[in-house]
């Protein structure tokens, strides 16, 4: 609540955080907009493999030139402007850096950028959620054993549910299901980045004008990304997947808690403590009417009737039986909320979600008949999805994380809908995220550690 006062406080000093950021793409666009406006918070360096672009992007966002043309990280501390360059290790050796802000959306450079980070003491906010899938609950645990911390990005979606599970249960109330919502539709897993717009409700020449990139928007189109969400979810809080997935019932805002609750409650959902992300479409293509498709969510349970009673009395969106409620925020602002991540860590010593667990995975899905030889091109592209299983079905499987599934060879053909398993491709073991992945499924393996039981 006095997060604004402390950087003040930090602003009356000339003390303020200093930032780097990986990444200048949309997200990191985002944060630059208020970074500028953010009083007691320094974005010392910007590393992108274009430096003219993170310059471009930092005039969109209403950055005088003197603000981003600091030579060297030595001269942006002494005059408070920032540097740009090309070189992330450089950035990440930068003497004063306090936070690193990793926001490339590529597995293996983001589990790259944050091992060297934590190797320098640097605090990290690994908006790069694909690497979060990778290996985060490893990365988490080797920043622990730094002293730094390893968060979630404030602004996306998986730290906005953790704090939503997190309020229930600072309120003593039994957490039911957590999630967000999304437009889905059963055909869409075979979305391609040449259907996505059609798919996502919109005209090419719209996508156009904002500059979307279509592979990047087709992970959100073909379940992938809810997905990747939904499992940085459960590694966080310790909720665990659906035994078949996310489902995407089409759901309205004033109906999550009559369809995310258990089956045997009358509900839709498998069990109790678990991830479901709802749909803005109805199975014909019709639209939900108040819908959910860029907010999150958590639904709680009554422990008695004195709190059933309070439910309906005050009309906490109850189901009909007014035994759960459900809370949930209409829309997330991205990156433009990622300040809160930084600020979080740098004065109070806290993450904003941190994967403790590895309760959830996603594994490449097949999303049309696959020959041997075909490159796999990764999230969002021709060949494959990510599914959300349990990661202990994950490990039996031998399923290739979908964060692996991007530039490598597929050795055995495989049909529509089939998981693509390590086996099945050519994988370069010395690869920092294949490494990092390897030793997490070695540290973390749930078949070996006793469940975590959470509700």
């Amino acid at each position: 609540m006095n997060l604004s006062a402390l950087l003040q406080q930090r602003a009356e000093r000339r003390d303020p955080i200093r930032v780097g950021l990986i990444g200048a793409g949309k997200f990191g666009a985002m944060y630059l907009a208020q970074a500028r406006l953010t009083e007691g918070m320094q974005v010392l360096g910007i590393a992108d493999l274009n430096p003219e672009r993170a310059r471009e992007i930092c005039r969109r966002t209403g950055w005088p030139e003197e603000r981003f043309s600091a030579p060297s990280a030595e001269e942006a501390i002494r005059t408070g402007a920032t540097w740009i360059t090309d070189d992330a290790e450089a950035l990440i050796k930068a003497e004063g850096l306090d936070v690193l802000v990793e926001a490339t959306g590529n597995p293996s450079a983001g589990v790259r950028h944050c091992l060297a980070a934590i190797g320098e003491g640097r605090h990290v906010v690994m908006v790069n959620v694909e690497a979060d899938v990778v290996a985060g609950p490893l990365l988490a645990r080797k920043a622990r054993d730094a002293g730094v911390i390893y968060s979630l990005a404030y602004g996306d979606q998986p730290a906005i549910i953790c704090e939503h599970v997190d309020w229930a249960r600072a309120c003593g109330l039994r957490v039911v299901s957590a999630g967000k919502g999304t437009r889905y539709h059963p055909s869409f897993h075979a979305s391609t980045p040449d259907t996505v717009w059609g798919n996502f409700g919109i005209t090419p020449e719209m996508a156009a004008r904002g500059g979307m990139n279509p592979k990047m928007y087709n992970s959100f189109i073909d379940g992938t990304k809810s997905a990747i969400e939904m499992t940085a979810v459960c590694n966080a809080t310790g909720l665990t997947p659906q035994p078949g997935g996310l489902s995407f019932p089409p759901a309205s805002c004033y109906e999550l808690a009559e369809i995310c609750k258990p089956k045997s409650e009358g509900g839709s959902l498998s069990h109790y403590g678990t991830t479901e992300v709802v749909s803005s479409l109805n199975r014909d293509m019709s639209p939900v009417e108040h819908h959910l498709q860029v907010g999150t969510y958590v639904v709680v349970e009554a422990d008695n009737d004195y709190v059933r009673n309070c439910f309906e009395e005050f009309n906490f969106l109850p189901d009909s039986s007014c035994r759960f409620s459900a809370m949930y925020r209409p829309t997330h602002l991205i990156g433009l909320e990622l300040g809160i991540s930084i600020a979080s860590i740098a004065l109070r010593g806290e993450a904003t979600g941190v994967p403790r667990f590895f309760n959830s995975d996603v594994v490449a899905t097949a999303k049309r008949p696959l020959q041997a030889g075909e490159v796999l091109d990764g999230e969002g592209g021709y060949c494959v999805w990510g599914r959300q299983m349990s990661a202990e079905r994950s490990l039996e499987l031998g399923g290739l994380p979908l964060g692996l599934a991007a530039d490598v060879k597929l050795k055995n053909p495989k049909e529509a809908g089939e998981p693509i398993l390590w086996t099945d491709v050519d994988i370069d073991e010395t690869d920092p995220a294949v490494r990092a992945r390897r030793a997490m499924e070695a540290a973390f393996d749930p078949r070996r550690q006793e469940a975590f039981v959470s509700a």
